[in-house]
């Protein structure tokens, strides 16, 4: 092998292994941030919302985090959903108003049947 065919396989093996640990540390980045986004939405919402479900989109957009929670809200008896916009830059949630069944209707995987549901638990 020349040198220069050498320098060329040792430059695509770094290349490659620092995109893929680049890629890694993304992802784990990427679940750090959908966590975080869970955690101040959830936060944010608790008042009116005691028991969310949420869905965070993955990426959000270039300088906010989204996030949809739905659930039964404080002294409702009727499914309701809210929005929330976390800030990337400040690190802070903030929640919409109450959307109601009659405007939106959200069913997400794995719901139990309200029917069938515990009170107090979340499915």
């Amino acid at each position: 092998m020349t040198g220069k065919t050498a320098a060329t396989i040792a430059a695509f093996t770094a290349t490659a292994f620092l995109a893929g640990s680049a890629l890694a540390s993304s992802d784990d980045a990427w679940k750090q941030f959908s966590a975080d986004v869970e955690a101040k939405c959830k936060a944010a919402v608790v008042d009116q919302l005691p028991h969310p479900r949420i869905v965070v989109d993955p990426t959000g957009s270039e300088h906010y985090g989204l996030a949809l929670l739905t659930g039964i809200p404080k002294g409702g008896k009727t499914q309701a959903s809210f929005l929330c916009v976390y800030d990337k830059q400040a690190k802070t949630a903030e929640i919409g108003s109450e959307i109601g069944a009659d405007k939106m209707k959200v069913l997400l995987p794995g719901k139990a049947n309200p029917g069938k549901a515990k009170a107090g638990k979340t499915p």
